[in-house]
């Protein structure tokens, strides 16, 4: 594998020294799986890189991103997931610094609150801090970093880990049971340590259906995430230079309506197209509710309460949901990561410290560095 100069912020860890970073002499690269290829999983496999060691990375979507995620369409792309992210953590913005201009600042027209009949009843005050968005789509960031490990060919794409257990011929160490497209079974060995970049219940089920890391279950479990369902709407014939613009004045909105959180004009957004579209995402109680649902039948209450809150009554040519069901953290672990370094097994993601993109990276990050 090729070297990767990616997170020199690394040297700036409190709690790491020049001397730790990089392996002792006599002592052999180790081996590493992630499991995940979001921004938590790609922060923790790019260190261990960087550090001297080998990683596979696992991911069972047909790209890297997770919830940082962009659906293109003939119409445009939406960023059907998150919707910006902040920048608070020095550790983060040096990584961002790796890829100039790929992020960009979002200065939407935003209002803070709106009442079920789309009023608003709360302006906002001028943000304390940027909203930023990676361009073209918000996927475009975890994918530009996941690229080397892709190149090298150590990203294993649309494999989803379904068993955790001691390699048969290393019982000290791990090996993994994936299943591929068509439901290929592939077993993966020779692991000194396995490292859960997934949703907290996801990594629970994990652990539990190979009957390891007990402990490390018990505080996974006390993890509560929402889950989300997002509608994408495009309509192209407002998007006429001698049209004004369609609907509200304003691009983005938290709102109070029973079934609508958040809504987001994806034109008003750097780097993207001027067709009109809407990302809309519903709030998690009605999304719980709703959760095992049809797709249609969703699809329809929530574009009426997009008509409710907007006041937009034309129809759209575009029109289609999402199901997040691990969308946003509600109660999250409370540290960055869990890591049993007798057993080699290690977790993280953004619900170890919340819900931000920013948790995310950190928590990977720094489980990697406990792991070194």
């Amino acid at each position: 594998m090729p070297a990767l100069i990616f997170f020199t912020l690394i040297k700036k860890h409190k709690d790491m020294t020049k001397k730790q970073l990089t392996p002792p002499a006599k002592e052999p690269a180790r081996h590493f799986a992630v499991i995940g290829a979001g921004i938590a999983g790609i922060a923790c496999a790019r260190t261990l890189v960087q550090a001297g060691h080998q990683v596979t990375v696992f991911e069972k979507s047909r790209g890297a991103g997770g919830r940082m995620s962009s659906r293109n369409t003939t119409f445009g792309s939406f960023d059907h997931g998150t919707q910006y992210f902040t920048v608070r953590d020095e550790r983060f913005e040096s990584a961002l610094a790796t890829v100039p201009g790929l992020t960009r600042p979002w200065s939407a027209n935003t209002v803070r609150i709106l009442d079920e009949r789309g009023r608003v009843v709360a302006a906002s005050l001028p943000p304390k801090e940027a909203h930023w968005v990676a361009t073209p789509g918000m996927n475009a960031l975890v994918r530009q970093w996941a690229e080397p490990l892709a190149h090298a060919g150590v990203l294993h794409l649309q494999t989803t880990v379904v068993r955790i257990e001691a390699d048969k011929l290393a019982p000290k160490r791990w090996q993994l049971q994936t299943e591929g497209p068509g439901a290929t079974a592939r077993v993966h060995s020779g692991f000194d340590a396995v490292l859960m970049a997934i949703p907290s219940v996801q990594a629970s089920a994990l652990l539990q259906s190979s009957q390891l890391g007990k402990p490390m279950m018990a505080a996974i479990n006390k993890v509560s995430v929402a889950p989300c369902w997002t509608l994408m709407l495009a309509f192209p014939n407002a998007s006429q230079p001698d049209l004004p613009l369609l609907g509200p004045q304003w691009n983005a909105a938290r709102s109070t309506h029973h079934r609508i959180a958040w809504l987001a004009r994806e034109s008003s957004k750097p780097g993207r197209s001027a067709l009109e579209r809407w990302t809309v995402q519903a709030s998690p109680d009605w999304s719980q509710r709703h959760l095992e649902d049809d797709a249609e039948r969703v699809k329809a209450k929530l574009c009426k309460a997009f008509t409710e809150v907007t006041g937009i009554r034309a129809e759209p040519q575009y029109a289609e949901v999402h199901r997040w069901r691990y969308a946003q953290t509600t109660t999250p672990l409370g540290k960055s990561h869990l890591w049993n370094a007798k057993a080699g097994l290690g977790a993280c993601g953004d619900w170890c410290l919340g819900h931000r993109v920013e948790d995310g990276f950190l928590s990977g990050l720094e489980l990697a560095l406990a792991a070194l």
